[in-house]
């Protein structure tokens, strides 16, 4: 019995894919990325105009148990308890809460489309008149 050593032909196409040079590059890139990419954040800032604010020093505030709360709006009002009042007031309005011997701890509630100019007025005014015992009130994300 004669025995052939012959390939049969086949017209199909090769349809194998050698893919282990395509795998090595994918990780040299991905190596390489995760280098320049702490580099490249350390690099971006962002120019903006910041609020402005007066100096003072920062105390360190002394528990306390009564509140009042002020919120800010996204107009430009504050409403300091139950009062609206422009925010160009506040600083006098809070100058009976400065008079007391245990002025309260301001509770900040502040509207998301308030502008950071607002909140640093607001800032502002509370330590013109020696109060620094303040609080934010935020929301939980879905509520």
């Amino acid at each position: 019995m004669a025995r052939t050593f012959r390939r049969p032909r086949q017209t199909a196409p090769i349809s194998e894919l050698n893919v282990t040079n395509l795998i090595d590059l994918g990780f040299t890139l991905l190596i390489i990325f995760m280098i320049a990419t702490p580099l490249i954040q350390n690099e971006q800032t962002v120019p903006v105009d910041l609020p402005v604010e007066s100096k003072s020093a920062q105390p360190k505030p002394p528990p306390d148990t009564q509140f009042q709360t002020i919120v800010i709006r996204a107009d430009g009002t504050v409403q300091l308890g139950e009062i609206v009042l422009p925010l160009e007031q506040l600083k006098t309005s809070l100058a009976s809460f400065a008079a007391q011997s245990k002025p309260p701890v301001f509770r900040i509630r502040m509207d998301a489309k308030a502008t950071a100019q607002h909140f640093i007025s607001v800032m502002d005014a509370l330590k013109q008149n020696n109060l620094s015992k303040v609080s934010f009130d935020t929301q939980v994300p879905g509520n």
